[in-house]
């Protein structure tokens, strides 16, 4: 798609400042992701904690000369390549050009939308239907306000099929989505609590998600959910619609008869419309049966024949729903995302490669894309584009038709015609200190190359959801006032979770500060790229070269400290160097009191190498409700000293904080100027039905199971000894990778095959055993020890700890995999 820029302000009933020349064929809406500049338009969308409009003199400079705005631009006539459109709402002009382009495409639309499933669903239609036509759909889960026109933008009439996710979040929002998709075939999942808490009941955010087939012909959907149902049925059951269900157990045009569970898969069948179907899929979970059959129901309300459709569905895929990031061999990083090639999740992988900083050479591991509705040659001359415009050092193309089009590739480039053509290749020394991105269509198993890349230390692993981490930060962002800055904490390896991969996401979402303990966590920071401001909380006085040659801000907590520091800065040649300076209000642990502040002001009025950054103090129970006064004796003793600051300084720039994660919940009305997150940023809170999502997930797999006679003993000291027959599984997690000694002895347990089971015996220094005694369980399967099953907080509360410690004991030598949809 590609219109011109005063096509655009038609569409959007702007006003044209510049020249409005120009074609669009990129729309763009995060100012970090640009691909194509020049044919790039930004909607500088504004929100309660962003404004867009704060990144086009950021953009101007990348070679974007097309801005949607809401705020009158300060605009010089010199700068005639630039093109401003105002309107009232750049937003709304967003979903006026998406509806425009959605006009324009006369196939066949299918929108999908419920509570659990839309993804999914998306995805596996994509994969049959791709068999046989040109297919278009959303990218990952590109569901939302923003999500939904940017996907309608990529709709044309060369493919033969567009698939929209829509997803909502509060009323009101599926009005405004339904007049720019206006599907013609509509699916609704399942109603269920997601994003329950800006809807009164079920029945409310029901009706909200189905107005989103107001003007579909067709609505497909399962008749057990009654809500769904009776909402349909009261709505459209007089309409001129297609209403078409399927039900386990009611009447229904599929009527589902047997759901049997062979092994690794699962047999459905049943009735459709007096036809006897079957089909087989090689899963067995619930909610993939239930994903499987809206699948079906389409399929056949287009017309495919039920045979072809059963031996599609034999063989669907999994659905990766987030790429990986690794630790690889020789010092390289590697991101894993060989699950599907296209040109959209191409980009937004480029986009993900170039946030990260650990090496500065990258190299993309690309297979054929397919189905991209483009000719061959115009295909790979973009992708060539793609990847100049993103600076990749090294390119490796895979597949027969990159190979026949190698001559459109610049630079460091190898082609091979098969993975195995590649694999004979391979050597472990051809990859060294350099981020590798595999981007590849399921078919050329790309996961073959990843094993091989991979650092193989440990077959216990903690997966960090980079989904959540920001998931959880625009939660905390959406309890603070505007103009409220966040500093987060990343010491202790960002609580176990790697400093520089937790970095990398809060310096791309624009957190104001990070927080470490000592200087070299620092130091490793700002090696590997981070540009942000640093906070070290536990500087010592041999480091103050460190700290300044690195542009580190220390923590200034005593007389000793801050006189050390100045005279340093005094022989250096330092002037008004940035300090924050910590208040001790109860907590009794760092900082000066405040019976010391006059006198430490009296200095500071004096001393020109100082520049006061930040002050701060620490609250000391601030989740706990039994504390509560203490906690506002806290609060008013920081507002005295915050005030002496203010009057005897006169510095309106220095940021005043106190809230840690507990207090931004509970205590809004002490933010100051900034707040410090820390373990929330992680998923973790004593407050209830919040978003919040846990960020880490600990799993291993069973090496050995085996047969325990009565009598015989398990593990060091033969503390578990059994009294019946019994059978164990050996876990390859011990105390040297943090599974604490205290959980052993059937305290602690941990999730198998849909069951919590427990850990027998003492745990040993690299394993431990747990009972499966009863359950079909054999060797290879994973086990979670903690994550979705088994919440850190339960393993605190049984150690008489807190979640910090828990998360801080993973061992470095547990492989970390960072996972990002």
């Amino acid at each position: 798609m590609k219109l011109r820029i005063d096509e655009i302000v038609k569409i959007v009933e702007g006003k044209l400042y510049g020249n409005g020349i120009g074609d669009i064929s990129q729309i763009l809406t995060d100012s970090r992701s640009y691909c194509m500049p020049g044919e790039t338009a930004f909607f500088a969308l504004k929100g309660p904690h962003h404004n867009g409009h704060e990144f086009i003199n950021q953009l101007k400079t990348k070679g974007v000369n097309c801005f949607i705005i809401s705020e009158k631009p300060v605009y010089n006539s010199k700068e005639k390549e630039f093109s401003f459109i105002l309107v009232k709402d750049t937003l709304a002009a967003l979903h006026q050009v998406a509806a425009f382009n959605r006009n324009q495409f006369n196939k066949p639309l299918i929108s999908i939308t419920g509570s659990n499933g839309k993804t999914i669903i998306k995805e596996w239609l994509s994969q049959i239907l791709s068999k046989k036509y040109k297919v278009i759909r959303s990218p990952k889960s590109y569901n939302s306000q923003v999500g939904v026109p940017l996907s309608l933008w990529l709709l044309d009439n060369e493919f033969d099929y567009g698939i929209i996710e829509a997803g909502i979040s509060k009323p009101g929002e599926m009005e405004r989505l339904e007049k720019i998709v206006q599907p013609n075939i509509g699916i609704i999942s399942n109603i269920g609590e997601a994003h329950q808490e800006n809807f009164t009941n079920l029945e409310e955010k029901a009706r909200e998600k189905i107005r989103l087939f107001k003007s579909a012909n067709t609505i497909i959907y399962c008749r057990d959910h009654q809500i769904i149902d009776q909402i349909i049925q009261e709505e459209y059951k007089n309409s001129q619609k297609q209403l078409i269900n399927w039900s386990f157990n009611k009447n229904a045009d599929l009527a589902i008869q047997k759901v049997k569970v062979i092994e690794a898969r699962t047999l459905v069948s049943g009735e459709y419309k007096g036809e006897t179907v079957s089909f087989e899929i090689p899963f067995t979970d619930q909610a993939s049966v239930e994903n499987a059959i809206h699948v079906f129901l389409l399929l056949k309300v287009i017309g495919i024949p039920s045979l072809s459709i059963a031996g599609e569905m034999k063989v669907i895929d999994p659905v990766a729903m987030r790429l990986e990031l690794k630790k690889g061999i020789n010092n390289c990083t590697i991101i894993n995302d060989s699950y599907n090639s296209d040109l959209v999740s191409l980009s937004i992988a480029l986009d993900f490669l170039n946030q990260q900083h650990q090496q500065e050479k990258k190299t993309l591991i690309l297979s054929d894309i397919f189905q991209s509705g483009r000719t061959e040659s115009d295909l790979y001359k973009h992708v060539s584009e793609m990847i100049t415009k993103q600076n990749i050092d090294q390119f490796i193309g895979i597949g027969e038709t990159l190979y026949r089009n190698a001559d459109k590739f610049q630079g460091n480039k190898k082609f091979f015609k098969s993975s195995d053509e590649f694999l004979k290749y391979f050597s472990r020394n051809q990859f060294k200190n350099e981020l590798v991105l595999l981007k590849g269509a399921r078919s050329f198993e790309f996961e073959r190359i990843s094993e091989l890349l991979e650092f193989q230390i440990h077959e216990s692993v903690l997966k960090i959801n980079l989904n959540a981490l920001v998931n959880n930060l625009n939660y905390y962002r959406s309890l603070l006032k505007p103009k409220t800055k966040i500093m987060a904490m990343v010491k202790a390896f960002a609580y176990g979770s790697g400093s520089l991969e937790v970095a990398n996401i809060l310096e791309f979402h624009h957190v104001d500060y990070l927080a470490v303990a000592f200087t070299d966590e620092g130091v490793a920071l700002r090696e590997e790229g981070i540009s942000l401001p640093i906070m070290v909380m536990s500087p010592k006085p041999g480091n103050m070269h460190i700290i300044t040659r690195y542009s580190l801000e220390p923590e200034i907590y005593n007389r000793k400290m801050f006189h050390a520091f100045v005279s340093y800065l005094k022989t250096s040649g330092i002037r008004s160097y940035p300090i924050h300076i910590k208040i001790d209000t109860g907590m009794h642990r760092l900082g000066f009191l405040p019976s010391e502040v006059e006198e430490l002001l009296n200095e500071l009025k004096q001393i020109e190498e100082i520049e006061v950054k930040s002050v701060f103090s620490h609250l000391a129970g601030s989740e706990n409700h039994d504390l509560d006064s203490f906690t506002f004796q806290q609060i008013d003793q920081f507002k005295i000293v915050r005030e002496k600051f203010i009057n005897t300084l006169n510095d309106p720039k220095i940021l005043f904080h106190i809230l840690n994660s507990e207090g931004i919940a509970r205590f809004p009305e002490a933010q100051f100027d900034m707040v410090r997150l820390g373990i929330g940023l992680h998923g973790i809170t004593t407050k209830p039905n919040t978003p919040l999502i846990p960020s880490s997930t600990f799993t291993s797999t069973i090496t050995q199971t085996r047969k325990i006679n009565t009598g015989e003993s398990i593990g060091y000291g033969r503390r578990e000894v059994a009294i019946s027959p019994m059978e164990i599984g050996v876990i390859p997690v011990g105390y040297a990778d943090g599974l604490n000694r205290k959980l052993g002895n059937r305290k602690g347990y941990v999730y198998v095959n849909h069951s919590k089971v427990p850990i027998v015996g003492e745990i040993c220094m690299d394993m431990c055993m747990i009972d499966i005694t009863g359950l079909d369980i054999t060797e290879g399967e994973q086990v979670e020890i903690f994550g979705k099953n088994i919440k850190i907080q339960e393993i605190a509360s049984i150690l008489g700890t807190i979640p910090y410690e828990i998360l801080t004991a993973i061992s470095g030598r547990v492989k970390r995999v960072y996972e990002q949809e």
